[in-house]
């Protein structure tokens, strides 16, 4: 029978030793954050539980001081298994610092295996993370020095290789709803996400270990609709009530992203120009009427809202991978919430759609990018990060686009009608090899994925032989700004063409009427007569 106790009792429920698995996203959604608050004080305080092994799917934290952050405490843990550190820098420190061992495994595979941990299977076998860094023929995932033991191996089923990454048993699953009764059943009609929270409850009770939810508010027995209980009382052991708890970091209770209410459509002022949504509206040029697309971190996440700008968020379907399907995702710090949205289901049949090629077209950043076509996104800059759901998500998805800056790191563009480069960026990002591979281009050919590289100032596409430059921006010099800030030299397209003028331009850019046409964002400019083959002497 579900116990409610206080939040100072659940922690000392965690034994030295212990496997913990800690539910929600990033930005706080469905976090329970309040568990962890109390884990790092009675640890400053005490100086245990000690030695945990800590899991959560998707990197939680602020990128300051909140979340997991809040753990990176010396002796805390033992080892810890995520999809991202870059948003829990203090934790990420200790890994840096060797002290700590880490594994990076995709956001998908940590969301999927919870409920083979349920199933008492042995792991979960995928073809996401093959030929690419968590591949442990590279690095297994293994995030530093001290990061010994494989948790991933290559297995070989009806003459196809496959990764099967290991289960283990989980100690004890802490998760978040927003109402529990009496009895411990528990509702999630508040939360921004749902996650996986149903899975890690199973995955813990079929381990013999304890379930502990935490609540905004406790409710007479029977009174929650039954059909709105995501989580039997046979399932959680202890419940305690924060009523504090704010629905994200940020937001503390958002009807539209609880999906109690639609939010109306009104004119907002439009994004700034900026170098940023120039990237984000060529990627959207690609997304063709009736698409079901997946939106990744940073720059992509700026389509939703253009799309919203643009008037063709009822004309593609956007989703994102903690569950949000439809609808206009959030972008920024709130990454992983959406309004307006077809349904909200579980992160784990999210992925499932995703691995088997549900997508048609995803929009994802990239950190380097190799001639093969590699993409780095999870290891750069001398720090440990992670991809998130990027292998997921690129892995079978028909056609991927790859956006971010030519160059890094001080680069100030001008736009008027094209660009013109005030100052380059002192990092290129375009290098002959990446350090780590997220994305595996040679792979991605024999797949047969329709791949492009969105930069402000250059498009290309991945080729048998490579990358291929395909359009140029208008006010670009080909080899000076393009070719020449470039770690290998890509073949140039005969047909090169010049980017969409729309691009630069501070109104809309008319796609609603683009679409009305039948014709993407893309096609519309292919056939206008404003952008002619570019005529260059570059040498080939």
């Amino acid at each position: 029978m579900t116990r409610v106790i206080d939040v100072r009792d659940a922690v000392g429920l965690v034994r030295d030793g212990s496997t913990v698995v800690i539910g929600g996203s990033g930005a706080g959604h469905a976090l329970p954050q309040r568990f962890i608050d109390e884990l790092a004080s009675v640890y400053a305080k005490e100086g245990r539980p000690r030695d945990l092994t800590t899991v959560r799917v998707v990197g939680i934290g602020d990128f300051a001081e909140r979340g997991f952050s809040q753990l990176g405490l010396p002796g805390l843990m033992r080892r810890t298994i995520g999809s991202n550190i870059g948003n829990e820098p203090r934790l990420g420190a200790l890994v840096e610092a060797n002290e700590i061992e880490a594994y990076s495994f995709p956001q998908g595979v940590l969301s999927q295996l919870m409920r083979d941990i349920a199933a008492g299977r042995p792991g979960l076998v995928t073809h996401v993370g093959l030929g690419t860094y968590v591949d442990p023929r590279q690095t297994g995932g293994k995030q530093n020095p001290c990061t010994t033991d494989d948790l991933v191996e290559v297995v070989t089923l009806r003459g196809r290789e496959w990764l099967l990454f290991h289960a283990f048993p989980i100690d004890v699953a802490v998760i978040r709803g927003t109402t529990a009764d009496e009895d411990g059943n528990l509702s999630m009609e508040g939360e921004a996400v749902q996650g996986e929270m149903l899975s890690m409850a199973m995955a813990a009770r079929n381990s013999d270990g304890i379930v502990i939810a935490q609540v905004r508010q406790l409710a007479n027995r029977g009174s929650l609709p039954t059909r709105d209980v995501k989580i039997p009382a046979a399932l959680i052991d202890y419940v305690y009530v924060d009523p504090d708890q704010w629905q994200t970091y940020i937001t503390r209770d958002s009807p539209y992203y609880a999906g109690a209410l639609r939010r109306p459509v009104r004119q907002e002022p439009p994004l700034p120009l900026d170098v940023r949504k120039v990237i984000a509206r060529r990627s959207l040029l690609e997304f063709p009427r009736g698409a079901i697309c997946n939106l990744g971190f940073g720059i992509s996440q700026l389509i939703g809202r253009i799309a919203w700008e643009e008037g063709i968020t009822d004309q593609i379907v956007l989703t994102v991978e903690q569950g949000i399907f439809g609808g206009v995702p959030v972008a920024g710090n709130e990454g992983g919430a959406g309004f307006n949205y077809q349904a909200m289901i579980d992160q784990p049949y999210m992925f499932d759609f995703y691995d088997g090629g549900g997508l048609d077209i995803a929009s994802l950043s990239f950190a380097e990018v190799d001639a093969d076509g590699n993409v780095n996104v999870h290891a750069f800059e001398g720090r440990v990060r992670g991809p998130g759901g990027f292998p997921n998500i690129s892995a079978r998805t028909r056609k991927v686009n790859f956006v971010g800056t030519l160059t890094a790191h001080g680069l100030k563009i001008e736009i008027e009608d094209g660009i013109r480069i005030a100052q380059e960026g002192s990092l290129g990002k375009f290098v002959p090899r990446v350090r780590e591979v997220s994305f595996n281009g040679r792979l991605a050919r024999e797949r047969g994925q329709e791949v492009r590289y969105i930069t402000e100032r250059a498009v290309f596409a991945l080729a048998g032989d490579g990358l291929v430059l395909i359009e140029v921006a208008p006010g670009v010099d080909v080899e000076r700004d393009i070719l020449a800030r470039m770690g290998f030299r890509p073949r140039v397209a005969d047909d090169l063409r010049t980017m969409d003028r729309r691009l630069y331009n501070h109104e809309p850019m008319g796609l609603a009427a683009d679409f009305a046409a039948g014709l993407s964002g893309n096609e519309a400019a292919a056939s206008a007569t404003a952008a002619p083959p570019v005529k260059t002497e570059v040498a080939r």
